[in-house]
């Protein structure tokens, strides 16, 4: 599987396997088939209920540990200091491990009407900062943060952070916000990099995806890797998992790759961390 490196070291699969919306059913059975298509990098959240399917799938899978990249999240009701310490000791805890890859605050603002988000933030980061320098996690980070948020961050942290995910997609590139995170020496990963569905019938992407003999899916996921974006898309059969995973052989024209940076706007999922959802 080919990597990005985080700033300070860190490998991080291209593509890893997202978890939202997936606690209902045997959430285990669909991350032990992952497991077996070959996924190394799981996504996943407190507030996804997810993480104990991931222990019990790893546990049954008898892969080391080491050899896996493990990302939570501390939702927006575990903001603040001492929160956000006990949710991370919460996270270890359901995932029956020692330590966690990859720890990202969730959300910039527990509500579109939170004055004290700066503050708040803030105290959070300096948690964060504590665990990373204990050890207990190996990279520390943010999601769906946007540059007015790192910025107050930045006035008064002590680590940058190393990673920030966002909704990035064909149709929703967040241009302000990537190139500002770029600047600043911050990854960017892609969550919903597929758009749920919203794309598959675009007339350029069905024309691309023809051309390339892929998926709509996997041109998109390709689009990402070229623009030097880790995606974490969803999958629930294997067929379409080892698909997701496996877009490196072709490669887009970089012609073809100005077209997709200048579709115009699509696939949104309402969601924006200063407003309520649309």
């Amino acid at each position: 599987m080919k990597c990005f490196e985080l700033s300070n070291g860190v490998q991080i699969p291209a593509i890893g396997f997202g978890t939202y919306k997936a606690a209902e059913g045997d959430m285990a059975d669909v991350i032990r088939t992952a497991l077996e298509a070959g996924y190394r990098y799981f996504d996943t959240a407190s507030f996804y209920q997810t993480e104990e399917y991931i222990a019990k799938a790893v546990r049954d899978s008898g892969i080391d540990r080491k050899e896996l990249v493990i990302a939570t999240k501390a939702w927006k009701t575990e903001m603040g200091y001492e929160n956000v310490r006990q949710a991370f000791h919460q996270s270890l805890e359901r995932l029956d491990t020692d330590y966690i890859d990859l720890y990202l605050i969730h959300w910039p603002l527990r509500s579109p009407e939170d004055a004290d988000w700066a503050q708040i933030d803030a105290e959070t980061w300096k948690a964060m900062e504590e665990l990373y320098r204990e050890g207990k996690v190996h990279a520390i980070g943010l999601s769906n943060f946007l540059p007015h948020h790192i910025e107050n961050l930045l006035g008064c942290c002590e680590i940058t952070p190393m990673l920030n995910q966002l909704e990035i997609h064909p149709g929703h590139m967040q241009e302000a916000a990537v190139c500002y995170c770029r600047e600043k020496g911050i990854f960017v990963q892609a969550y919903r990099p597929v758009g749920r569905g919203q794309l598959f019938e675009d007339v350029l992407l069905k024309h691309l995806a023809e051309k390339y003999g892929v998926s709509v899916p996997k041109l998109c996921l390709r689009y990402e890797y070229q623009r030097g974006f880790a995606s974490i898309p969803k999958a629930s059969q294997k067929e379409k998992m080892v698909e997701n995973l496996n877009i490196f052989d072709f490669e887009i024209s970089n012609t073809d790759l100005y077209q997709i940076d200048t579709m115009p706007p699509l696939g949104w999922s309402g969601e924006h961390p200063d407003r309520e959802r649309v």
